[in-house]
């Protein structure tokens, strides 16, 4: 498996297809597998970057740098060292908030920006998210396989994609993959940030893919609302995991988003006044 040495960890990434680059970055204690449906669609017209973020995949468990800013960091680097100075983000759940990061702080290296089911621009609110951290720490002490499975089928509902063996495989990776302090201070992060103020100066292009049955589907909406050239799209029959439930459509999205640009009634009449 391909790794490189990026600021000072070596992190998991793997390239397939030609064009304009495109990385994909994973939520919150997720690996490349939720986008590899998306990213072997995508690759017929992009070249596709995918990166699995410190502490998660096959990526090195490191002492520190378990923080939005430091993700972005990486993700620059990576794509720095693949040749690619400016490219199009695209970031599921935690891995928005990567996104919003990069184009708050570093505008300048990106083209176009995808926020898939992304964490809110105000972060995590409550004590609930820090508790279900301390609960998967002990139930992982504990080799508690039963805890996981039931808090992951608690969100079940497409069976058809939502198989046996992928949930086998999202079990497997928070029990025994993700390390303790991305569970700890990738959480942490995502209470911490606020950037709600800065959406409003993105220049960015900006696509909102959302799960009409994801809990952060307000949340989303109201981002979308706040970015000033943003366009959305709504999947109906999908949950949190949308580049699972729905891989077809989100990279049909993606692509009509890469070729289009952000299109909502705003830049229409701004494009044809």
């Amino acid at each position: 498996m391909p790794h490189l040495t990026i600021n000072n960890a070596k992190l998991w990434y793997d390239t397939t297809g030609k064009g304009e680059p495109l990385l994909l970055h994973h939520g919150y204690t997720a690996s490349r597998e939720n986008w590899l449906p998306v990213a072997k669609i995508l690759k017929q017209h992009y070249r596709v970057v995918i990166i699995e973020c410190r502490g998660c995949g096959d990526s090195e468990h490191t002492e520190d740098g378990y923080n939005l800013e430091q993700y972005a960091l990486d993700a620059i680097e990576l794509m720095h060292q693949l040749g690619h100075d400016q490219f199009s983000f695209a970031g599921h759940s935690m891995g928005g908030g990567v996104g919003m990061t990069l184009a708050v702080k570093h505008p300048d290296k990106l083209t176009k920006l995808v926020l898939m089911a992304s964490v809110g621009s105000k972060g995590l609110v409550g004590d609930s998210f820090r508790e279900n951290v301390d609960a998967r720490l002990k139930a992982r002490r504990n080799k508690d396989r039963e805890f996981f499975e039931r808090d992951y089928s608690a969100g079940l509902f497409r069976p058809d994609v939502q198989t046996q063996d992928w949930r086998n495989l999202r079990v497997h990776h928070l029990m025994n993959v993700v390390s303790d302090r991305h569970l700890i201070d990738s959480m942490t992060a995502m209470q911490a940030m606020d950037l709600t103020a800065d959406l409003q100066n993105i220049k960015t292009p900006t696509l909102v893919l959302s799960g009409g049955v994801d809990p952060l589907l307000n949340t989303n909406l109201d981002d979308y609302r706040r970015l000033p050239n943003a366009c959305l799209q709504v999947f109906f029959r999908a949950a949190h995991e949308v580049a699972i439930h729905e891989p077809e459509g989100v990279a049909e999205a993606i692509h009509q988003f890469m070729q289009h640009g952000a299109l909502n009634a705003h830049t229409l009449r701004a494009r044809n006044l």
